[in-house]
């Protein structure tokens, strides 16, 4: 493993060879091989738990893989997630810390002029070294670029701030703002739009784009990665369980994705059908064994004999045939299943009409969908999107004005946040909701759809207690109560939020395309960007302290 400590700018590259990293008996990483150039935007994408923070520690060298080699030519500045706040440090020596080399270089360049002014043995050669040094680092402007973007980011500016009494966000603008100052050959960042509000998403976008150095980023901010890479590598599960590559930036990435998993699907389906059939010939031929093997009367014993051999050894080749045969290609990942929502073709669906809450809703909201409609609801938080679709679904009374949608229309609300009843496994609490939607004549047995046609949890999954699923999976199984009822109307808040970034490409699909009408409140910029064409209500800001609405 090596690493250069100095710029190397053009000649600056990252390279990674067969890299695996294990924890206990799992498999982090797999086979990854990478490479990352002076000019590189390079993306990992993958759900929770697919190795990317572990993959941008092991390009960083904080982290040595447990196979695999790992070259860096260039200097490295890794943005964590969490930033250190231990010994007493400050903004100011995280500051002093990200240019200490551009302060050094010109310390040194003033120590080369002084030696030229002196005519000093070798002065020429220190100071035309010393010289090229400062101008790699682009020494003079250092602390400045630091505190623009500072600035920018909305970090704190104040250098004798602690960053123990900072916020987790706070400290990790610090370290952001610091490494886009510093100007490292490569910058490593770990979901840096986390923290960021419009303006410092905009300041980070614009400064990934245009820095002369290669970037690496692991994000779900699907609009970042639209926006800045080039490459992106997807170490979510794959056919042969090597990490693929997909080039042509995130446009790219999700076309090479649809495509592997068609692949997949067409292969396992392959398989499994030969699979069926040497299993189904093999239960034919022991059917034959125990019925026909006995001859017609008058047959000779001989007859018997020679019958009853040539089927026993038809059976043999029958069960050779389907032990070769190994389903070598495990199963694809699921993918959503979004079910056929009715449509109402009445003059309004939903009508909203001067609607207000006290403290959370203060402006009067009115408006009507009808057949397909289609509504998006923006505004900053706590500008009352929550508290408006929960009006619209009768799940919140209004102070003033009144929802109303036609008797017999179906309403589902995917709120952001769950209240699951933990205790319970997923399946049984799916099946209630349908027996209850059923009992009460909302939802036609008929029309009722089981969980596992919807593709949003695996029979394991299902079967475990709400309180053993990830957050993702949570996620999921909400959608999917929401999607038990058939509703005639969609209203979702946030619901990209815990959600993988093939499945959010899979609900933006399936929600251009469905029959039910939709209102929409997100910060999703990529969901905003994909349904720009919606008519829209903007919110405003509420005034501050303001209690969210209540989930439920």
């Amino acid at each position: 493993m090596h690493t250069h400590t100095h710029p190397a700018r053009r000649r600056a590259q990252i390279t990674a060879t067969d890299v695996s990293v294990t924890r206990g008996a799992q498999t982090v990483l797999q086979h990854v091989d990478l490479v990352v150039g002076a000019s590189s935007r390079l993306a990992i994408a993958g759900e929770n738990g697919r190795g990317k923070t572990t993959l941008l520690h092991v390009m960083a060298g904080t982290l040595p893989p447990d196979a695999g080699t790992v070259r860096r030519v260039g200097t490295v500045g890794l943005a964590e997630q969490e930033t250190s706040a231990a010994d007493g440090r400050t903004v100011g020596d995280a500051v002093a810390e990200a240019i200490s080399r551009p302060v050094a270089a010109l310390a040194a360049l003033d120590t080369a002029t002084h030696a030229l002014a002196t005519g000093a043995v070798g002065a020429e050669t220190l100071f035309a070294a010393a010289l090229e040094s400062a101008e790699s680092l682009d020494a003079w402007d250092a602390e400045r670029r630091v505190r623009f973007a500072l600035g920018a980011l909305g970090a704190v500016f104040d250098p004798a701030t602690l960053l123990a009494d900072l916020s987790v966000g706070q400290r990790y603008r610090v370290r952001l703002a610091c490494l886009l100052g510093a100007d490292a050959d490569f910058l490593l960042l770990d979901e840096p739009t986390n923290h960021l509000d419009r303006s410092g998403l905009d300041f980070l976008t614009e400064r990934i784009r245009l820095r002369p150095g290669g970037v690496v980023v692991v994000s779900h901010d699907r609009a970042l990665l639209h926006d800045v890479a080039d490459v992106v590598v997807d170490l979510d599960p794959t056919s042969d369980g090597i990490p693929r590559m997909y080039g042509g930036g995130y446009a790219g990435y999700r076309e090479g994705r649809s495509a592997e998993r068609e692949r997949w699907e067409q292969e396992y389906g392959r398989q499994q059908a030969e699979h069926a059939r040497l299993r189904d010939d093999l239960s034919a031929a022991r059917n034959r064994l125990v019925s026909r093997w006995r001859p017609e009367k008058g047959t000779d014993k001989h007859g018997r004999a020679t019958r009853a051999g040539g089927l026993v050894q038809n059976v043999h080749r029958r069960q050779q045939a389907l032990e070769a045969h190994a389903v070598t290609v495990p199963e694809p990942p699921l993918g959503l299943r979004f079910p056929d929502l009715p449509t109402r073709t009445g003059a309004v669906l939903l009508h909203v009409g001067d609607v207000s809450v006290a403290g959370r809703l203060p402006e009067p909201v009115s408006f009507e969908l009808t057949h397909r409609g289609r509504l998006l609801v923006t505004g900053p938080n706590g500008a009352g999107k929550s508290t408006l679709l929960a009006v619209a679904g009768g799940a919140l009374p209004p102070d003033t004005g009144k929802a109303w949608a036609p008797h017999g229309t179906r309403t589902g609300i995917l709120h952001q946040e769950t209240s699951l009843p933990l205790d319970r496994p997923a399946s049984e609490v799916y099946a209630a909701q349908v027996a209850g939607l059923v009992s009460a004549g909302t939802l036609p047995q008929s029309e009722a759809v089981g969980l596992d046609r919807l593709g949003l949890l695996r029979p394991g999954e299902a079967g475990k207690r709400v309180g053993e699923l990830s957050t993702g999976q949570q996620r999921r199984l909400d959608l999917a109560l929401v999607l038990a009822a058939r509703p005639h109307i969609l209203l979702l808040d946030e619901p990209t939020n815990h959600l993988s970034m093939t499945l959010v490409d899979e609900l933006t699909e399936a929600l251009g395309g469905t029959e039910a009408a939709v209102v929409l409140a997100t910060h999703d910029r990529q969901l905003l960007r994909d349904v720009a064409e919606w008519p829209r209500i903007r919110l405003a800001a509420t005034v501050a302290g303001n209690s969210p609405v209540p989930m439920g």
